[in-house]
């Protein structure tokens, strides 16, 4: 009994102790959490100021370290930016109905009763069975990456024997399915569902490699898009459906946050990159066209279903924008630019981009490109507008349209709104053209197709039906050396198109089940080719082509059935099935009514009235044309075609045993058009002295091919070539030289080219003119003084026919006797037609352009006659306004830009500036065979002369170290019976014991005035030329039975008084004395 008191007392000590104890743990624990943290902040301290100290004691630049905070900032804010991106979706995954009241009304009310979503339903049976599965979920992704991928990546590389998943962790969100529409009114064999589906999942997975002690994972994942299920085909036993197909009809959105050595991801650029590599690898397999089908039954064509036919094709026809917002701004946004636009255009994974027009924000592209659309509705044309920038290029605008609005219209042609953008909108037109099984319309499709005009230099013509290819297998394929099987591919050509199959490894029986489509232009030109290849693409296992033609006359034109294979083995045989499907654009269900762009992610308006329909804004009259940024590019090459020397003699007589000489001629090729130089009988060192003048447009790869020939009764024998690059002419500007003739023994030609600088100066008109004026060629031609561009963009207002209906008008643009017409548009009073041409003009004082609009070329509609001289007065030169027609109503106007460039040769400059001073051998030549004034010996004018005369050019050429004699011509020339003498003249250079300078023109028949335009060459040096005296004779070629004179006049010059460095030009007075 006394003991009770003492335990109860050593009971209450013991709970007070134990109190006590607890009161002092937390304390305990605080102080220790309190250290820890403190110890963990000192750590951060020296952990930033460590890499500074580094860099000082390692002498790094500072630069070093700053870059590499910004590189850390970056990533801190990618980081930073990621984690509240994925915050905020889990948020709002788990408050839904609360975030969509807030952000539909902006207060905590019920929706009213009158809004309803029918299209899209409430999947949330289907989101609770997805939650309860979750964890489940997760246990099996465990199970497959740790008992099935691990051990395959471990032994695909000895450097990942080490690799492990550390944690797998699919966490508590789980994917959500935001709605689900229903399609089922298409085809009684199929189910479609679109599964609007969002995970915002806190999932971790990490992956470590121990031997490289590296450690990477994910921490977080967003993916937000629409997932199409297709049940296919419906079938009348269980499971009740063949297949299940899924694809996302657009690429999904996708953002992950990284952890470990992925961190270096986040880095900015990388961070990017690597989503998108992502995005592409799942857009190989899961966006459209591609497709993931899993079978459920035996004996499905699968390739089929993964690769059905194309509900049909999109023709895209960009034409132009307008009011697009100014980007390229000047000195900080102080001096206001314009934008460089281009478009870039999507549907699913096919992507265009336009060109971009400079400067411009009214531009005009006029583009055309063909789409595959696979899915109606859900597939979606979106246009994207950007400013080019030589860094990044800046957003301005863009637009979506279900493409399931052009199938129901047909055609569509209006002018769409971008969004995002403060301005703009952007002019499509739009054609859906349906695939037809019969080849009866395909003539009518290709003389139409020929009617389309396409914008751009590397554009594809329209396409006038769609090739598809299914590969199914091949069998009993040969074997590859050492009897082993092969890996098969196969290699499907089409036009210039070549598509590969994937690769089967080791088998002579492979099954591909791959699928093609190719767009063809003209399917009665075109075969179809395949080869069949081992995976290293050398070793051919057979060969098999398909005539197109074939295929037409085929049923349905469709060919399903096997092949025997050719060049391969006996038994070698492939399944292939072809379809060709016929374009063609149904014009009599065109729909007239206007159509609305898709409505954009937070447009509550457009989503709570999907039927409504905004009409397109008007567009507006422009004041100016919008001609493409190529127009006023082209340039003009002018070509002087001199002379040659030292060509190969083709006229041989007697079998061989006479020599004799050529008759050369030039063949000039350049821009697709040829010139031909007037052939000059029995020469070997002809002068031409022609000119011509060819409109280039500066394209890579382009070359001036210069051919001789020698003229025969027969075949004409070839004399050499010589080819000049088109980019080096323009880069040099004037080019004067001698070209040695290829693929021939012997022989140059001597030509002078030049592009010609373009200017818009009316001040140096004159100057141009006047030196034009004082240039002679044999073939008459004259030099152009200027080039006129002219586009010819729209008319408004213009007559009706005599009918009353509306006109199918043409332009015709005409000056002298070139005339240049536009494509004729078909009905309207207000024809676009969007057409640039050019003129060689010679006097821009005097030529006159005429414009003419007429009905098919046939009624006139209005005419417009503009002087050219007018563009004189024009600021730059450049007149761009709309213009009234005569002959038409008064309101009856065309716009169009006439824009004149002044072609400012340089060497009007080099003459300007330099006199009649004769530098060189080859510019004495030039300036002589020009016809250059020059005076007479004695001082007189040549022109004042009446005695015979003679003109020469000697010259010494340092370079070639010879004496060169040009005989251009005589004049006045006696003669001593009735008819005109037959005159040549022979010269040498006294004193020659040998006579080996002696030489000899041809003879010109029956003329006192003849031109010999002949060239000789005599090797020796200065000192030993400037101890000769050139002896000449103008004689009268006479039999020796004659009685007439042989000698015309005789000329004696001391070659020591002549300055043969500088050379000389000029008539010198025949006598019958020495001079």
């Amino acid at each position: 009994m006394q003991r009770e008191p003492i335990a109860a007392a050593d009971a209450g000590q013991g709970a007070s102790a134990a109190a006590e104890d607890e009161r002092s743990a937390p304390a305990r624990d605080s102080a220790g959490y309190h250290a820890v943290s403190v110890l963990w902040g000192f750590g951060k301290c020296v952990g930033s100021l460590l890499p500074v100290y580094l860099a000082g004691y390692f002498g790094f630049s500072v630069t070093l370290v700053v870059l590499g905070l910004l590189v850390y900032t970056g990533w801190k804010h990618s980081r930073d930016g990621k984690k509240a991106r994925l915050q905020s979706a889990m948020y709002l995954l788990e408050n839904e109905q609360e975030a969509t009241i807030t952000r539909l009304f902006r207060s905590k009310r019920d929706l009213p009763a009158w809004v309803n979503f029918p299209e899209v339903e409430k999947a949330e049976w289907m989101n609770k069975i997805l939650q309860q599965a979750w964890p489940f979920v997760g246990q099996y992704l465990e199970k497959l990456l740790v008992d099935t991928i691990a051990p395959s990546i471990r032994a695909a590389s000895a450097h990942l024997q080490t690799l492990s998943f550390t944690k797998v962790d699919l966490g508590d969100k789980a994917l959500k399915v935001v709605g689900v529409k229903a399609y089922t009114e298409f085809d009684k064999r199929q189910v479609i569902l679109d599964l609007f589906v969002s995970y915002a999942g806190d999932v971790e997975i990490n992956v470590e490699v121990k031997k490289y002690f590296c450690k990477a994972g994910v921490k977080g994942i967003q993916l937000h898009g629409k997932l199409r299920v297709i049940l296919e085909p419906l079938i009348g036993d269980v499971p009740l459906v063949g297949a299940v197909t899924m694809f996302f009809i657009r690429r999904p959105k996708l953002d992950i946050n990284w952890t470990g050595l992925t961190n270096l991801l986040d880095i900015p650029g990388l961070n990017a990159m690597s989503d998108t590599m992502i995005m592409d690898a799942i857009a190989s397999f899961l966006v459209l066209p591609n497709r993931l089908t899993v079978p459920l039954v035996a004996n499905l064509h699968v390739a089929q279903l993964r690769s059905p036919l194309p509900r049909g094709i999109v023709r895209i026809h960009l034409l132009e924008a307008e009011n697009l917002p100014a980007k390229d701004n000047f000195i900080k946004g102080v001096i206001s630019g314009k934008s460089d636009p281009y478009a870039v255009l999507r549907v699913g994974t096919q992507t265009f981009t336009s060109h971009h027009v400079d400067n411009n924000l009214n531009p005009q592209w006029r583009e055309m490109y063909e789409v595959i659309v696979h899915e109606v509705p859900g597939q979606e044309l979106e246009v994207e507008v950007f400013d080019k920038d030589p860094d990044q290029d800046d957003f301005l605008g863009r637009m979506k349209l279900d493409l399931g609005i052009v199938k129901k219209a047909v055609l569509v042609d209006e002018w769409f709104t971008l969004k995002d953008a403060a301005s703009g909108q952007v002019h499509l037109r739009l054609e859906w053209l349906s695939l037809l099984p019969s080849a009866e319309r395909l003539n009518e499709v290709l003389e139409k197709n020929q009617n389309i005009r396409i914008s751009g230099k590397t554009a594809d013509p329209p396409s006038a039906a769609i090739l598809t290819v299914y590969l199914d297998r091949a069998q009993d394929l040969p074997f590859k050396k050492g009897y082993k099987d092969p890996s098969p591919m196969v290699q499907i050509s089409v036009q210039d198109t070549t598509k590969e199959s994937r690769t089967v490894y080791g088998t002579s029986s492979p099954v591909w089940e791959d699928a093609f489509t190719f767009f063809i232009q003209d399917p009665q030109k075109h075969d179809i080719d395949f080869q069949v290849k081992d995976d290293d693409r050398t070793s051919a296992l057979g060969f098999l082509s398909i005539p197109m033609s074939r295929l037409i006359s085929s049923a349905d034109l469709t060919m399903d059935q096997w092949f025997q294979l050719e060049k391969s083995g006996p038994a070698s045989r492939i399944y292939i099935t072809v379809m060709l499907r016929v374009l063609w654009l149904n014009e009599d269900a065109i729909l007239t009514s206007p159509v609305s762009p898709l409505p954009e992610e937070g447009d509550v308006e457009s989503e709570m009235s999907p039927g409504a329909t905004r009409p397109p804004p008007a567009p507006k009259r422009p004041e100016h044309t919008s001609p493409d940024s190529n127009f006023a590019s082209e340039g003009v090459l002018r070509i002087h075609l001199v002379e040659a020397q030292s060509l190969i003699a083709k006229d041989n007589l007697m079998g061989g045993i006479l020599k004799g000489k050529s008759d050369p001629y030039v063949k000039i090729r350049v821009g697709g058009l040829t010139f031909k130089s007037h052939v000059i009988k029995e020469n070997l060192n002809p002068i031409w002295n022609e000119l011509y003048e060819v409109i280039l447009t500066q394209l890579p790869g382009q070359e001036v091919e210069f051919d001789l020939y020698d003229k025969d009764l027969d075949q004409d024998d070839f004399l050499g070539r010589v080819k000049v690059s088109l980019s080096e002419l323009i880069s040099a500007q004037l080019t004067d030289q001698w070209y040695t003739l290829n693929d021939v023994k012997s022989g140059r030609i001597h030509l002078v080219l030049e592009w010609l600088p373009k200017v818009s100066d009316p001040s140096k008109l004159e100057q141009i003119i006047h030196y034009n004026a004082g240039q002679s060629y044999l073939n008459k031609t004259a030099p152009s003084a200027a080039l006129l561009f002219i586009y010819v963009e729209r008319a408004h207002g213009l007559p009706l026919k005599k009918s009353g209906k509306e006109p199918k008008a043409g332009a015709e643009v005409t000056l002298k006797k070139i005339s240049h017409r536009t494509k004729v548009v078909n009905r309207s009073t207000s024809p676009q037609w969007d057409e640039a041409f050019h003129f060689l003009i010679h006097n821009p004082v005097e030529d006159t352009l005429i414009v003419k609009v007429s009905h098919s070329w046939g009624q006139t509609l209005g005419s417009l006659v503009l002087p050219v001289k007018e563009l004189l007065e024009e600021k730059d030169l450049l007149l761009d306004r709309w213009l009234s027609l005569d002959g038409a109503m008064p309101e009856t106007q065309i716009l169009l830009r006439a824009q004149l460039k002044l072609l400012d040769s340089q060497l009007a400059q080099n003459e300007e500036s330099t006199g009649h001073v004769i530098p060189s051998r080859e510019a004495a030549a030039i300036r002589e065979l020009r016809h250059r004034s020059v005076p007479v010996q004695g001082g007189e004018d040549a022109g004042s002369s009446e005695k015979a005369q003679v003109k020469l050019s000697v010259v010494y050429s340092s370079e070639e170290s010879r004496l060169v004699v040009v005989v251009h011509a005589c004049r006045n020339l006696p003669s001593s019976s009735k008819e005109p003498p037959d005159t040549y003249i022979s010269f040498i250079l006294l004193p020659d014991k040998n006579r080996t300078t002696k030489k000899k023109t041809s003879i010109k028949k029956k003329s006192l005035s003849p031109e010999f335009k002949e060239r000789f060459d005599i090797e020796m040096s200065l000192k030993e030329a400037k101890q000769k005296v050139l002896e000449l004779c103008v004689k009268h070629s006479v039999s020796f039975m004659s009685r007439e004179k042989e000698l015309l006049g005789k000329l004696q010059i001391e070659l020591n008084q002549v300055d043969l460095e500088a050379g000389v030009s000029q008539w010198y007075d025949l006598s019958h004395e020495t001079n």
